[in-house]
């Protein structure tokens, strides 16, 4: 039984949760911070279990999709569905239910989390078909993950307010932040995931070149699709800034933030020697470590109130 679920787990990159989930936490912790950033337990296991079948959904359409591509690659030759560890009709199983698990949590959620629910499935589902058509597939792949934490907000939230409300009342509990925060925040992962999924992508450079799939690699070469990933790491970074103004954080999240540039920085070195090893841990390790940061300096912010400060 362990061997079969940690089959499964490979098969969706279970490790790979890391990178969205974080991001959706930390909006749920700042959409509730009147509540000291924990909505109830409902709200919050909730979000995790429409967090665990967008994710797994995505992952079992883009396995089942890429699959003869896979097959052809020699660095994802041995893949589950190539090597034949999972059978076709069993992933095509699991996509279906993790998309109904999706739908089922956001129906439970709130109307307006059901009524989007089909739209974040178009949208983390339509991404694996992107590479056989634009050169842009890596956009699709950051708006797909920024709905993370926009779908988190919206489950709190239940509604989407442009601008946010001040009840008369004094004390953070007054204010309904407005929809700029979240949008702050989805766009700084926009732009992280078009960084590290260049880097990621320059791995299949040549695979891809012969076989005609899409990517920016692709299509400006290694060096100049690096330069591009520098590029949207920075704006990715000013848009961090962004988020933590309007949310009013103070000491702990700046220090987080000057420490998540200084993995980007480094996640660039070693990505310019494109070799496997430090393209994989630039991809995964730093990336991983920049989610964790940024999530444990938002709950210190929302969580304990000598951190804050008052914006109005």
């Amino acid at each position: 039984m362990f061997r079969s679920l940690q089959n499964w787990a490979g098969f969706v990159k279970l490790s790979h949760t890391v990178f969205a989930l974080p991001f959706a936490l930390a909006a749920m912790m700042v959409a509730a911070r009147e509540h000291r950033g924990w909505p109830g337990w409902r709200i919050f296991l909730l979000i995790l279990t429409a967090m665990v079948g967008a994710r797994t959904c995505a992952m079992a359409f883009n396995r089942i999709v890429d699959r003869r591509f896979d097959a052809l690659n020699p660095r994802t030759a041995g893949r589950h569905l190539p090597k034949g560890q999972i059978r076709l009709p069993s992933a095509i199983g699991l996509c279906l239910l993790s998309g109904a698990l999706l739908v089922a949590s956001a129906w439970a959620l709130n109307p307006l989390c059901f009524v989007l629910s089909p739209v974040a499935l178009f949208f983390i589902l339509f991404y694996s078909l992107t590479k056989r058509f634009t050169d842009f597939t890596h956009v699709w792949l950051g708006v797909a993950l920024a709905l993370a934490p926009l779908g988190a907000w919206v489950a709190v939230e239940g509604r989407v307010a442009f601008f946010p409300d001040v009840d008369g009342t004094t004390g953070l509990a007054a204010i309904r932040y407005g929809a700029s925060v979240p949008v702050a925040l989805a766009l700084a992962v926009v732009l992280w995931l078009i960084g590290f999924d260049i880097i990621y992508a320059t791995q299949d450079y040549e695979f891809d070149r012969t076989h005609g799939l899409h990517s920016l690699v692709v299509r400006w070469g290694p060096r100049n699709a690096l330069g591009v990933a520098f590029l949207s790491h920075l704006f990715m970074w000013a848009m961090l800034v962004l988020f933590g103004i309007l949310s009013a954080f103070r000491f702990a999240y700046w220090l987080g933030l000057f420490l998540i540039l200084a993995l980007l920085v480094f996640e660039h070195f070693l990505a310019r020697k494109r070799d496997a090893q430090s393209v994989n841990t630039a991809f995964f390790k730093l990336n991983a470590a920049i989610s964790i940061i940024f999530l444990v300096v938002v709950g210190i912010e929302v969580v304990f109130p000598w951190f804050r400060l008052r914006w109005y």
